[in-house]
């Protein structure tokens, strides 16, 4: 006689022995690459004719929030790559969420330094990107921080 626990204990668990950094950093890369897909799509992307390669010139907006470029949009789907290939090991997925999210805190000080209408905003990134990138920033971090088991034994 099997009961609902007995039979969803013999299930095998997708996540079982993966390492939760691991796991946020795919996670993390899948994210960004719909994101990067979801830049190419008109409808998701409103004024989606002015998406140019790159530039502040491009009126492109995700969700209609957004700017985006071209250029913007493989940024997006490079995370994404990166991301998926660094889950592969635990200090990968460390490196990526770390040395990524301090990216995304880079590029929010470059977003708040730069001139939005100038040719220095080649990416293109906006205001609402910018809050976008911190908050990025300190979710990867704090990802790639606490997600990493303790290497050194209690005793």
């Amino acid at each position: 006689m099997t009961n609902a626990t007995a039979h969803s204990r013999g299930r095998r668990n997708p996540a079982d022995g993966r390492a939760p950094a691991r796991r946020a950093s795919a996670s993390v890369g899948v994210v960004f690459l719909v994101v990067g897909v979801l830049g190419f799509l008109p409808g998701v992307t409103s004024h989606f004719h002015e998406l140019y390669w790159a530039g502040h010139e491009s009126g492109a907006k995700l969700f209609g929030t957004f700017q985006v470029s071209v250029l913007h949009n493989l940024v997006h789907l490079i995370f994404g790559v990166a991301g998926l290939a660094m889950s592969r090991t635990l200090s990968g997925s460390r490196t990526f969420l770390v040395g990524g999210g301090a990216i995304y805190l880079v590029l929010w000080l470059y977003g708040l330094v730069i001139n939005r209408g100038s040719a220095a905003n080649f990416i293109p990134v906006n205001l609402a990107d910018n809050w976008l990138h911190f908050g990025l920033g300190i979710a990867m971090i704090a990802l790639g921080l606490l997600t990493v088991r303790d290497p050194l034994p209690t005793n």
